[in-house]
């Protein structure tokens, strides 16, 4: 069962991440992030309104708890800032593999931070990972996008580092408090901490990009929610393994790079297969060596 859930969950992130695509070109980042971060709040809100009503306020009713949600919040948005502008300007099938190689910083930051030792398969594991980023570079080069020069494929490394640091600090997190209400407050707070931001940039910005609505934007949030749902629920079954779970999750790639092939004609789309196929090769044998 907590296999099926993280192949939910990844379906579920590779749509996510479509949504984002059409959501954000020609259109307000900003805008558009901020709506995510409402209809995300408010997908989620039922979960406080039942704790408040039986006068549990979550996050062990302490203002540490909340303030480590908002250290969390902090960095997810910053995550997704980076993530959100990139995208917007990165092809699917570049900005797709740069996420995917998440569980490799991930990894490298267990290493520095924790002081975990990596073994043979690990190691092999990052070092095709790295391969994987470098390869894209430069196929990126074949389109005209510079590993050295480009701000976006660094915004797009920068949004994969900030989520990396989210992981580990759910690390943290998910020993000391219930999944669904770290989701639910940090969504909360995630909605306010970009409302005050957008306030602030709109006060000291004569012109910016209009927002335009579509309906992918509530469906970002729609499918990040169950994304995240069946990845809390599929850790919290008996048997399940965060090592195999978590490349699954980043399977995601898959559905969105074909979406990029097939929907909107991305080029150099052999190059890119094989860079894909080292980067999911590279995370076989992470699996292979947390088991």
């Amino acid at each position: 069962m907590w296999v099926i859930l993280a192949m939910v969950s990844a379906v579920c992130l590779g749509f996510y991440d479509i949504m984002k695509k059409l959501s954000v070109d020609g259109n307000n980042v900003l805008g558009v992030l901020f709506l995510n971060t409402l209809f995300g709040s408010l997908f989620m809100l039922p979960v406080i309104i039942i704790g408040v009503s039986h006068g549990n306020y979550g996050l062990g009713n302490t203002l540490a708890g909340h303030g480590a949600i908002l250290i969390k919040s902090g960095i997810v948005l910053s995550s997704w800032l980076l993530g959100y502008a990139s995208i917007k300007h990165l092809p699917l099938t570049i900005a797709g593999p740069v996420n995917a190689s998440r569980p490799v910083m991930v990894l490298v930051g267990a290493l520095l931070l924790f002081g975990e030792r990596l073994n043979a398969w690990q190691w092999a594991g990052v070092i095709l990972g790295f391969c994987s980023l470098y390869f894209i570079s430069r196929v990126g080069g074949k389109e005209g996008i510079s590993m050295k020069s480009d701000k976006w494929v660094w915004m797009a490394i920068g949004a994969t580092v900030m989520g990396a640091v989210s992981a580990l600090y759910d690390k943290y997190l998910l020993t000391r408090y219930e999944p669904l209400e770290v989701q639910a407050w940090y969504s909360l707070y995630q909605m306010v901490i970009m409302g005050i931001t957008i306030g602030l940039i709109l006060r000291g910005k004569g012109s910016v990009t209009r927002l335009q609505w579509r309906w992918t934007i509530p469906l970002i949030s729609l499918f990040l929610t169950v994304a995240d749902i069946a990845y809390f629920y599929s850790l919290s079954l008996d048997g399940s393994m965060i090592a195999v779970v978590s490349m699954i999750r980043r399977g995601s790639v898959i559905v969105s790079f074909f979406y990029g092939v097939i929907a909107l004609h991305e080029k150099n789309i052999r190059l890119k297969i094989i860079d894909l196929t080292l980067l999911l090769v590279g995370l076989t044998f992470l699996v292979i060596g947390s088991l």
